[in-house]
């Protein structure tokens, strides 16, 4: 009777290790990624600096760019010198100057898991992506 336990144990273990994969979300590429969040949006004329009180968040794509989000919606993409070291789960540390993020400036990234410094950073241009126009419904 403990061996039939053991099998069925056994078996409910592989049926669950076998639907794992199968539900796993498939993780995107840091371009695929990118590309999802500008759809419908048209690149602006890039901008040396962002006042840090219209930005609202900022998001690290994985090996790709930063993206800030402004009050008002629009993206701000940075695709900085050396991005194949942003990590999307790494903490963004900037120490900006006179209350802005510029392209000159240095930002520094942080290990989440174990607190540990990694890369130092060169932001470049920010490339502005407005929120698309709305179209008006026909009656």
């Amino acid at each position: 009777m403990r061996v039939s336990q053991c099998l069925t144990a056994i078996a409910a273990l592989a049926v669950v290790a076998s639907a794992v994969p199968a539900q796993a979300k498939e993780r995107l590429t840091g371009e695929a990624k990118l590309a999802q969040m500008l759809d419908g949006r048209v690149a602006g004329k890039p901008v040396d600096c962002l006042s840090l009180t219209q930005i609202r968040s900022s998001e690290i794509i994985d090996r790709t760019a930063i993206v800030y989000t402004a009050n008002d919606g629009t993206l701000y993409v940075n695709r900085p010198s050396g991005a194949n070291f942003l990590d999307d789960d790494d903490i963004l540390v900037s120490e900006p100057r006179n209350g802005q993020a510029c392209r000159i400036d240095i930002v520094r990234l942080i290990d989440r898991g174990s607190r540990m410094p990694g890369a130092s950073i060169g932001l470049n241009d920010f490339v502005p992506y407005p929120r698309p126009p709305k179209v008006a419904k026909a009656n």
